[in-house]
Formats: structure tokens, sequence, C-alpha cells
């Protein structure tokens, strides 16, 4: 009886239209905010794809050349000094670096393939292990030991075998699991000596454009058979922790470096798409912020309203506790509901955008992070209510 008379006396000036307006900004922008962070998810979880079209975490860094130059410098002015990795390593925008460590020794390579043997002049890189985009149980190299050295290229470079030299030449055109089975001997010369050694094509790399063995084999090789010093890296791979950041192509501007292929656009890409969505989550916040505030006004007006029922219940014995409870009940039982409508939009969201994503090789990503965080928006909001309706009640409640 105690609590139906409160409650009686209570929901006479409870404003429907109010609770509705909150509960519709509130649930319009949780449903922004949620369904931002999913979509944000399912697309950038091609980043962890090597072959994806917005790979965004590597640079492979180059100077600029101009002019003729390095014809007289000997190529130093194009290369990196340590000084220059240092300055390159020191920028925000990047987490590591690799140096690629050119053949400083002849190399040629021999080639038999449909009984028509072909000659080559070619060179040889290698970079640190960990900044491969491929890993053949084969790449190893131990001198004396190892019966063949193991070689990764560019996919670009079968491409254009395949589609140009061979198809002029009459060859025949060989595929990725093939090319391994193909004799292949490296010549390598210099310091007076010269060895034929065998290799074989080990793995294609999408994010590297070279011929590369491992750092084991050009250590031991440069270390043979060449007699000058080795020079300075012409190249460098950069890892970037905040992928299509302006500084970077500011930086790349203001000491004349260019990127190899199009990976300046794809982190450009990778930018966009999470600036695009800081915006829209950042909207959503706001509105669900507004909707906290609509909340708040409509308790204060209310509590306005009831000021003399309040100090009725007051004389009969009840206590602020009593009273905020059912305001508790009325915000907890819409916030639930706002919560349950906005992860049901954004399940039903997430159906229709996956076929199309799914359609160009994107897997959507389990849904359990977007609805914890609204879960945790929504606890927060319902924690900022219930201290909000515990003040005012507190406040508006007279004191004997």
């Amino acid at each position: 009886m105690k609590n139906s008379t409160v409650w009686h006396l209570l929901r006479r000036n409870i404003s429907k239209a109010q609770l509705a307006g909150y509960a519709v900004a509130n649930l319009v922008g949780l449903c922004i905010v949620i369904s931002a962070i999913q979509i944000y998810r399912d697309v950038s979880s091609v980043w962890d794809s090597e072959d994806s079209f917005i790979s965004r975490d590597y640079l492979i860094v180059s100077r600029q050349v101009s002019g003729i130059g390095s014809l007289f410098s000997g190529g130093s002015q194009s290369s990196f000094s340590q000084a220059d990795i240092d300055d390159i390593e020191s920028q925000p925008w990047v987490r590591r670096t690799g140096k690629f460590t050119a053949s400083n020794f002849g190399v040629g390579a021999s080639v038999d393939i449909g009984g028509r043997g072909m000659n080559t002049a070619m060179f040889l890189e290698s970079i640190p292990d960990e900044f491969f985009d491929v890993k053949p149980r084969e790449w190893n190299y131990v001198p004396g030991e190892s019966k063949a050295v193991p070689i990764i290229i560019s996919k670009e470079y079968l491409s254009l075998y395949n589609f140009g030299f061979a198809a002029s030449r009459g060859l025949p055109q060989i595929s990725e699991s093939m090319i391994g089975m193909i004799p292949l001997k490296l010549s390598i010369s210099g310091n007076g000596q010269q060895v034929w050694l065998p290799a074989h094509i080990v793995g294609f790399s999408s994010r590297l454009n070279t011929i590369a063995v491992p750092e084991s084999f050009m250590e031991w090789a440069n270390g043979r058979f060449s007699d000058r010093p080795q020079p300075d890296p012409s190249r460098i791979i950069i890892e970037t922790s905040v992928p299509g950041d302006p500084a970077i192509e500011e930086y790349l501007r203001e000491h004349n470096l260019e990127v190899a292929g199009d990976k300046a656009d794809n982190g450009r890409a990778a930018y966009f798409l999470a600036l695009v969505t800081g915006i829209v989550v950042a909207v959503g916040a706001v509105i669900s912020l507004l909707a906290f505030f609509i909340l708040l006004l409509s308790i204060y007006l209310l509590l306005q309203k009831n000021r003399e029922k309040l100090q009725r219940l007051m004389t009969l014995g009840y206590r602020p506790a009593d009273v905020a409870r059912y305001y508790y009940i009325i915000v907890g039982c819409i916030n639930g509901a706002v919560l349950a409508g906005a992860v049901t939009a954004m399940l039903v969201a997430k159906h229709f955008w996956s076929g199309p994503l799914e359609s160009i090789g994107v897997e959507s990503d389990s849904p359990w992070i977007a609805i914890i965080t609204g879960t945790v928006i929504m606890g927060l909001i319902t924690a900022g209510n219930i201290l909000a309706i515990a003040r005012n009640v507190k406040k508006n409640f007279p004191r004997p």
C-alpha cells in the first residue's frame, strides 16, 4: 500500500513525451556509436591480409633521383646514412625500420626452361626477416651445409615473365607452385673468385619489389666475394604506427623521399577510414550526451512540479531514497530498452553490409566488442542518471 501510494503520487506529472524523446535520442546516438565501431572493425580486418588493397603498415622509402648528379657522386647522394635512419626512427609515426642490404659482388643467373637456356645478370638484396609478408619454411642458409640458396621474388616479376617475356618468345608460362621446381643456378663472383650455387624460388612477395635472399647468405657472400666496404643502404622499409598520418607525407616531401608503389595512397585510405569513423562516433556520442541532459532536465522539472508532493511524503515519513527509487526504475527500464534496441539495430545493419564486404573478400568481425562497448556506455549513462537523480531528489526534498 505504501509503495503504490508513492507511485500514484509521483507518476501523475511524469511527461511521457519527454521520456520518449530521451529514449529516441539516446537510441539514435548509441546506434551510431556501436554501428560505427562495428563497421570500422569489419573493414579494418582487411589490413591483416598482406594482399589487401589497403595494406597499411609498411613503406619502402628511397631518395628521389634527379639530374645526373649520381653519375659523379657514385650513388652516395641516394643512400641513407646512419644519422638519416636515426632521424627517421625518431619520428612519432615510425614503429621500426629495416635496411635493404644490396649484394656487393657480381651476380648472374642461369635457368633452363622448356629446353631453352637463359642467362642474365641480376641483383640480390636482403632485409630483416620480420619485414617479409611470406614465411617459407626453407628460408635459411648455412654456408657449406644448405643445398640451395632460397630466393623470394616480387609477384610482379612472375607476371612480367608470364605475360611479357614468355608470351613474346613462345616460352611456357609458369605458376607459382611450379616455379620452385625449375633448376636455377647463381653465379657469384668478386674478389678474384667465382662459384656457381644452386638456388630455388621459395616464395613471392606482394610487399617487396626485389629479389631477396636470407641475411645469413648476404653476410657470407659479401664477406667472401667483396673487397669493398659495404655501402649505406639506398632503400629502407618503415613499419608505421599511424598509417596515413599527414605528417608522413610532409616528412617525405621535406627530405626528398619517395615511396615505392601506391602504399602512400593506401595509408591515406586507412587514415581517412579512421578519421571518418572517429567523426561518426563523436556525432553519436554528442547525441547520447544531449539525450542525457534531456533526461536530467526532465527530472529536474518533474521534481519542481512534485515539490508539494515531496513535502507530503516527508510528512508521512518517507526518505529521499524511497522517492528516488522509482526514478531509478524508470531510467533503468528505459536505458535497458535503448541498449537492446541499439544492439538489434546494429546487428540488422551488420547483416546488410556483410554481404557486400564478403563479395570483395572482407570477412566480418565479431560484434561482441561493439556490444560490450554499448553496454559500457549505457552503464556509464545509467550511473550518471542515478547520481543526478539522487542529488536532485535530495536537493529538492525538504529538510526537517
